[in-house]
């Protein structure tokens, strides 16, 4: 539903939430579509990050966003959860609003993923969603939030990896044993064609099926204890910046070192994936507090908090509005003039110009879109 924005928010999550949203809508595009067209290698180089490798190749900054934002989720969680508890919200109110807004989103994930819907078709329907891996682990983690302590539920997380990593070598797959961490041969991915409906994205493995989202979710849980540290009044700012930032570094060190026998594979969902890119979540956002909230360093943030503020409409909008043709049309006489190959590049800046501009006017008449 459409809101209005009343009770104070953490600014620089709205900022991080809005430098990851921008990659998704279109900024990453246009550094993507910018290879190969200069002499600047450092552009080159810069315009591969912004691409999901091959599988199991390497990994690369866009890797991140989509775990980033997952454990945004579980941050806001945190702080949702506590203050309707100090309002006098029962658990049960807490776990209906929390599967209530799951199934939606599921169903936004339907109609993300399958454009236009297969109504009368189900076997070519999509059934898994990146909106519906976002309320499947905010739900889940509402459990575990009002259920367990922070350690507790740091307990659920080292249970979920390690019993995934178990699974993955001690479980043998027909026809590849046990132990193979390729796309044709994973556990994972002959569970979901087992058991998942629909078709899968690339035909034999979807990387937001059901079998690897336990690992998916703990990106939420740990988002969700960041958040318990934000909030913590005991302790001052700079040292709660320290201290995700001392878990980050800590969690990036222990990721890198159960690569060595776990590869980092972001479409397997691997322990050791979770662990660098959730280190690097506990980072970026330790920056972030620190620049924004500690030392107020916030002239720059406007743009950002835009995004940030209104994430599910920009993600719905760049999937069913065509902001590109709107471009073409718009700005292509000014581009015209130069090579063939650049008009791409500037149609999808002019695209993300017309997106955020479209977030800038809700922003200012205070419509954000929220489940």
């Amino acid at each position: 539903m459409a809101t209005e924005l009343k009770s104070k928010r953490l600014l620089s999550l709205d900022v991080l939430r809005g430098f990851d949203m921008l990659f998704i809508s279109g900024g990453g595009m246009f550094v993507y579509l910018m290879k190969g067209k200069t002499d600047m290698n450092w552009l080159n180089e810069l315009s591969k990050q912004m691409m999901h490798p091959a599988w199991g190749d390497t990994i690369t900054f866009f890797d991140f966003i989509f775990p980033l934002f997952l454990f945004m989720s579980g941050v806001s969680l945190a702080y949702s959860l506590s203050s309707r508890m100090a309002k006098g919200a029962t658990k049960q109110e807490l776990y209906k609003k929390a599967a209530k807004r799951m199934v939606l989103l599921l169903v936004l994930g339907l109609f993300v993923k399958n454009n236009p819907i297969t109504i009368f078709d189900p076997s070519h329907i999509r059934f898994s969603s990146v909106l519906g891996r976002i309320g499947m682990a905010t739900f889940f983690t509402t459990i575990l939030y009002l259920n367990f302590s922070w350690k507790s539920r740091l307990y659920w997380v080292v249970a979920i990896l390690l019993s995934f990593y178990a699974a993955l070598f001690l479980i043998p797959v027909p026809g590849f044993g046990a132990g193979n961490l390729s796309m044709e041969g994973n556990l994972m991915g002959y569970i979901d064609r087992a058991i998942m409906p629909g078709r899968l994205i690339n035909g034999i493995y979807d990387e937001n099926a059901l079998a690897t989202s336990l690992p998916a979710f703990t990106f939420t849980i740990l988002g969700a204890w960041a958040g318990d540290i934000l909030r913590n009044r005991s302790t001052s700012s700079n040292y709660k910046a320290g201290l995700l930032a001392i878990i980050g570094v800590v969690s990036v060190g222990l990721g890198i070192l159960w690569g060595l026998h776990l590869p980092i594979i972001k479409k397997l969902w691997t322990g050791s994936f979770v662990l660098v890119t959730g280190g690097g979540s506990f980072l970026i956002l330790s920056l972030f507090y620190w620049i924004i909230d500690v030392k107020k360093i916030t002239g720059w943030v406007l743009f950002f908090k835009v995004i940030g503020m209104n994430s599910l409409l920009i993600y719905l909008a760049h999937h069913f509005i065509d902001f590109n043709f709107t471009s073409h049309h718009l700005f292509s006489g000014l581009y015209e003039p130069i090579a063939e190959q650049w008009h791409i590049v500037w149609d999808t800046f002019g695209a993300t110009v017309l997106i955020w501009l479209l977030l800038y006017f809700c922003y200012k008449k205070n419509f954000f879109l929220k489940i």
